[in-house]
Order: structure tokens, then sequence, then C-alpha cells
């Protein structure tokens, strides 16, 4: 009952749509409203809505009211709801390959990214065919930033200093990583990861600079080590089945409004994880630059991660590491 009314009282509270939606499209979102990716879903809706005259209606459930991240392929691909947002990682299961964008230090500048993520390119075009395995179609990626490194008192600014603690990661390659430089790996969903520090599950956390300002990680973390060793994207998928039922017209209205808010969160994402690290600063935490030699020292532990990716995700893993290996 707790969780009905909860559901009920955001529902409330997000914008009004028409009440002569002839269309709804309800949307799973881990993170909450006011995250830089919760923005972006807000573009999308409002232009959904005016482009459709009020005829397509979109919700946004935020802060895993219905699903958390890992629940979202499941249920997308299900028909359980129409749409939601996942890390890519959690693909994972399904599609190994997916976390080429997590390999050490692979996908390491922005150029590369956006080279990556472009729409038809060698390397994210096989990963939304794949996808589409699954009962879901990538509708558009979002741009969540670089990898970090959070812990309390002083950096993390070796392999060494990862030796024997407990780490919070969101995939299993990144974890892979863990494991390789010395750590314990644990997997724990984005939602969660504020109680995880708070209680000191684990030691060490792992996310995105913009995720330590939207769930104000700085109560329970003090230093972040900014050694950006993977690219953290999300996607926007919806229901196969759902999609292909629609008009024309109606697939054409929320085509448009998702390349639209692709095009947006990704021109912006540098200055959102500047924002961030400026909130970070300003809220108490000290924010470490790796030198040169220390990310030299985490790439040359690395080689393992590259091992097991290959063993796992077969050829089109490997396709996919010479793509970005050509970019």
């Amino acid at each position: 009952m707790r969780r009905l009314l909860a559901i009920c009282a955001m529902v409330g509270s997000l914008p009004m749509v028409a009440s002569a939606a002839d269309l709804t499209a309800r949307i799973s979102l881990q993170l909450p409203l006011k995250s830089h990716l919760g923005q972006n879903l807000l573009m999308f809706k409002e232009e959904v809505e005016a482009s459709s005259n009020g005829s397509i209606a979109v919700e946004i459930y935020d802060s895993a009211q219905l699903y958390k991240d890992k629940e979202v392929p499941a249920a997308v691909g299900s028909g359980a709801i129409e749409m939601g947002v996942a890390s890519l990682t959690r693909y994972v299961g399904d599609i190994p390959a997916v976390d080429v964008f997590y390999m050490p230090f692979l996908l390491n500048s922005e150029e590369k990214v956006r080279k990556a993520v472009e729409p038809g390119s060698p390397i994210r075009a096989p990963i939304d065919e794949a996808i589409e395995g699954t009962g879901s179609t990538v509708l558009w990626w979002q741009a969540y930033g670089g990898a970090i490194m959070l812990s309390n008192g002083e950096p993390i600014k070796t392999p060494t200093d990862m030796e024997g603690k407990k780490a919070r990661v969101f995939g299993k390659t990144l974890g892979d990583f863990v494991t390789a430089t010395g750590g314990a790996p644990t997997l724990i969903s984005g939602s969660e990861q504020y109680l995880a520090y708070q209680r000191g599950t684990v030691d060490i956390g792992m996310t995105g600079v913009s995720g330590v300002k939207s769930r104000k990680l700085w109560e329970v973390m003090d230093t972040i080590t900014v050694t950006n060793h993977a690219d953290i994207e999300f996607i926007v998928v919806v229901n196969t089945d759902w999609w292909n039922g629609l008009t024309e017209e109606q697939r054409e209205i929320m085509t448009t409004a998702a390349r639209n808010a692709e095009i947006d969160v990704r021109d912006r994402v540098a200055q959102i994880e500047a924002d961030a690290f400026a909130a970070a600063k300003d809220n108490g935490m000290v924010v470490y630059e790796p030198t040169a030699e220390e990310i030299d020292a985490w790439k040359a532990k690395a080689q393992p991660v590259y091992d097991a990716y290959k063993e796992t995700a077969g050829d089109l893993g490997v396709s996919l590491l010479d793509a970005a290996a050509g970019l």
C-alpha cells in the first residue's frame, strides 16, 4: 500500500498531461527527476505532448519507483511497462559485448565516445540490433559521462589503494576491473548506493560525477578520484511489440523527440560534469586528478579485463574492440 501511495503521489507531482490522450507511454527511471537524465526525459515528454497536440501522454516514474535499474530490461522486454531507462551494462547478461564501453581506458576521450555512439556507427549499430533480440528497441542513448571513484579520507590514486577494499560497481566488466586491481567488487544499483556508502557496505564507490550531485553523495563520501576509466552510457528502450503497434505518425513524433533529446544531452554532458564537480567541491569534497604515471599503473593492471571480455563477448565483442581501436 505504501508503494502504491508513493507512486500515486509521484504521478500527482508530474507535469499535467492532456486528458484527451489517445496513447500513454510510461517510462521507468532509477535516478531522481532532477538528475540530468530525468530532465532529458522531461524534454522528450514536453516535445512529444506538444507535437501530438496532447494525443500522446508521457508519464515518468523516477527514483526507481516502479523498477530498479537492473529490472528495466526485463520489464520493458516483457511489456510490463512501455519504456524504461537502463544503464547499458544491464544488458550484459544477454549481450556481453555491450560492455565495450566499460573496457578500462578504451573510450577515453569525448571525440572517441561521440564516434562510438553515433547512430549507425560500427559500435552502436550492432549493439542496438542485438538489443532488439531482447524484446526492446533502443529509442535513444543518454550520455552520463566518465566513471569516477569515491572514497573517504583519501583518494584512490593507484591500484595499491584498491587492494583489499570492497568497491561498489554497476556492471560485470567494472567488477572485473576491480578484481584485477586487487579489490572486491559488489554490484549495487544506483538507487541503493547512498545507503551502501552510509552503512559502510563498501569502502569505495564507482559512479558518474553527475550522480554525486543528483544523489547528494557528498553526505556519505568525501573524496572523488577522477580516473575516467570507463564511459557510462544509459539507453532509453521501448517495448518492441508496443512500438510496432503505434501509427507511423506516432512513431515519427516520438523518434524526432528522442533524437533531439539525445543530441541535447550529448552536447551538454561536459558542462553537466563540470557543474557537478563544482557542486561536489562546494559541499566539501576533495577532487583528485591522478597523474599520468598513476593512470599508467591502472592501465597496467587492466589486461585481464580485456582477456575476459574477449572470451565472454565472442565475435561481436572482438569486432567492437577492433572498431573502438580504430576510432
